[in-house]
């Protein structure tokens, strides 16, 4: 059976520097983030790291772009 699960790492290989840099956002805008499980955050504070990995992310493939 299929796994529906859709937060997979398209490039497994790229799972630890993913985590690596979720850390670092976290930390940088001030988010406890602990290696496991963290149902205890709120969907502000996820989606706060979220969205900052994504601007950073796509700041990055911009000036890749130039």
């Amino acid at each position: 059976m299929a796994s529906n699960k859709t937060n997979r790492t398209e490039v497994p290989e790229a799972k630890a520097a993913l985590d690596r840099f979720k850390t670092e956002v976290a930390s940088e805008l001030g988010v406890n983030l602990k290696e496991g499980y963290n149902g205890d955050l709120t969907s502000k504070e996820a989606g706060s790291i979220g969205g900052e990995m994504v601007r950073r992310m796509i700041k990055k493939q911009e000036e890749q772009m130039k």
